[in-house]
């Protein structure tokens, strides 16, 4: 028991790019359809206005919040969507299509809007593949250099995976768990550089070696036991 409690603590944590969930996935299904069945058009619509609305939610402690609340009222709700699509419409202006609002609309009414980033992750996964791109995710614990940056896409571009896309796209995620080093997250694929997965492997060995102790003293001391309760 108190092996598995140590094990449980250290655990690896999800260091890259996160696995959207499989209810953000039928969203993210839904939405996409919808958008490329009027044209491919309004599928770059309404991925911009879906990544505006991702930046202002993470931007915005309020809006976080919001959307992560399933206990506000439907008033309360729909008044929160309005201050978020104001926001993604920017100085332009531009209305947000009706293909996005009926999004939010049933994410709302569904008591899901705590799945928004997940449903956008997998809108985006979609649309890259729709238009042949390999998308790299490269989370580090700081934004990564420029120079750094551009040899690791020169590095990638020679990668097979890389060489049956029409395009890569590659972008910096920040998690400061990192501590150091980076995670590179493409197709199917994760590569783990990290120093905190150096940390957590060490942590391991360290766990197993104590565990190993403890079950030896544990026994050793069972035996002294035995040996006392005979003589006396």
């Amino acid at each position: 028991m108190l092996c598995s409690s140590f094990r449980s603590a250290t655990a690896s944590l999800g260091l890259g790019r996160r696995a959207v969930s499989t209810i953000a996935q039928k969203y993210s299904k839904a939405v996409y359809s919808a958008a490329l069945s009027k044209s491919p058009q309004t599928l770059t619509k309404v991925q911009s206005e879906l990544n505006a609305i991702s930046n202002v939610i993470k931007e915005v402690p309020d809006l976080k919040a919001f959307v992560s609340n399933p206990t506000l009222s439907a008033k309360d709700r729909s008044a929160g969507l309005a201050v978020i699509y104001s926001r993604a419409e920017g100085s332009k202006k531009e209305p947000v299509s009706d293909i996005t609002k009926n999004l939010f609309g049933v994410l709302s009414g569904n008591g899901r809007l705590g799945e928004t980033q997940g449903v956008i992750e997998g809108f985006n996964e979609l649309v890259s593949k729709y238009k042949g791109e390999l998308e790299v995710v490269v989370t580090s614990a700081t934004p990564l250099p420029r120079d750094l940056s551009s040899r690791l896409e020169t590095i990638l571009k020679q990668s097979q995976t890389a060489q049956q896309a029409k395009s890569l796209k590659i972008s910096n995620k920040v998690n400061p768990s990192v501590l150091g080093g980076i995670v590179v997250d493409f197709g199917d694929k994760s590569i783990d550089l990290s120093v905190s997965s150096r940390v957590n492997k060490l942590n391991n060995i360290l766990q197993r070696e104590f565990c190993l102790f403890l079950h030896s003293l544990i026994a050793d001391s069972l035996h002294r036991i035995r040996i006392d309760t005979r003589i006396s």
